[in-house]
């Protein structure tokens, strides 16, 4: 089977399609034959080699969500599954391929009427956004800045907020046209990548969901509300300065909190729950969906490149 691999860290071009045999489930999972590959932030930061310590080496086949019909099933797995077309989450690893496995637990069905690369659009994304708010303990009313929403958690941040009753919701981004897209889905406050701009803006922000990351997330700190949280979700910008605590403690009489978030921390049960409910009201269209385009996997090169270039709004997906 075709698949994408790392020959070599670094840029898009480390990227390669190789010949892989096809992959044999083991006990407790099922093989799909892919019909959407979502291609992710976490995709490009691993190929960066940003991720090395984590013990990712050349070789590896990246993505870690698919949808495809299950073509078998391993010990264990009910002979059921076989022909049933589902979403699933691969691990960070097996998803630019022809065939990938995955846990029969990190297995869903699909709605009649959600495409593929729609579901691949929002099944990782759409959990991290749900339960970084979550963890946020975002509230009604309370003002959201979302740094980093044009790409599929920052859109899904972006909706839910403002379905949640958001008092504003912020969003940075590079263009004058992106804020226009992400005030369609709900965004209040456009600012610039800096965080400056919109006469419109509140002062400070009662929560932050930060997918960038890198050497500004300190400045944005700052723009925290008397007992504003702070919830990294991604480090799509590069890691934060190592003294970025300082910034933190100084405002210390502000009572503010800082988290990281992974969706890994959630219960398996409790991650399929919120993805199967996200999935109907996408399938219903309350909540919306951004495929940036579609490309063959062969082009895994040209997705990596676009994503580099910060030209992606919503997500890049390969079809094999």
């Amino acid at each position: 089977m075709k698949a994408v691999v790392i020959k070599t860290f670094g840029s898009p071009d480390g990227l390669e399609v190789v010949d892989l045999p096809l992959p044999v489930p083991a006990s407790g999972q099922v093989r799909i034959a892919t019909e959407a590959i979502g291609v992710g932030g976490v995709d490009a930061v691993i190929r960066r080699g940003t991720l090395a310590a984590y013990g990712f080496r050349e070789g590896h086949v990246l993505g870690s969500e698919v949808v495809g019909s299950v073509s078998a099933v391993g010990e264990g797995v009910d002979a059921s599954w076989i022909g049933r077309r589902v979403w699933a989450f691969t691990g960070l690893s097996g998803g630019y391929a022809e065939q990938a496995v995955a846990s029969v637990d990190d297995v869903l069905p699909l709605p009649d009427g959600l495409t593929g690369a729609d579901a691949v659009t929002l099944g990782g994304s759409g959990v991290v956004a749900h339960f970084a708010l979550d963890r946020a303990r975002f509230t009604p009313g309370e003002t959201v800045l979302v740094r980093g929403a044009a790409g599929s958690i920052g859109i899904t941040a972006v909706q839910l907020a403002a379905g949640g009753g958001a008092g504003a919701v912020a969003v940075t981004t590079s263009s004058a046209q992106r804020g226009a897209r992400l005030r369609d889905l709900g965004a209040t406050v456009v600012l610039d990548r800096s965080g400056a701009g919109g006469a419109d803006a509140p002062t400070g922000f009662d929560v932050v969901i930060d997918i960038v990351g890198g050497p500004r997330l300190p400045d944005f700190l700052e723009k925290l509300n008397t007992n504003g949280r702070y919830v990294a979700v991604g480090v799509v910008g590069g890691q934060p300065p190592a003294d970025f605590g300082t910034r933190l403690m100084a405002a210390f009489r502000k009572s503010l909190s800082f988290a990281t978030f992974s969706s890994d921390t959630v219960p398996g049960p409790d991650r399929q729950a919120v993805r199967s409910s996200q999935f109907a009201d996408a399938a219903r269209g309350d909540l919306r969906t951004v495929v940036h385009g579609t490309l063959p996997l062969s082009q895994a090169v040209s997705a990596h490149r676009a994503m580099d270039a910060g030209t992606v709004f919503g997500r890049v997906v390969l079809v094999p």
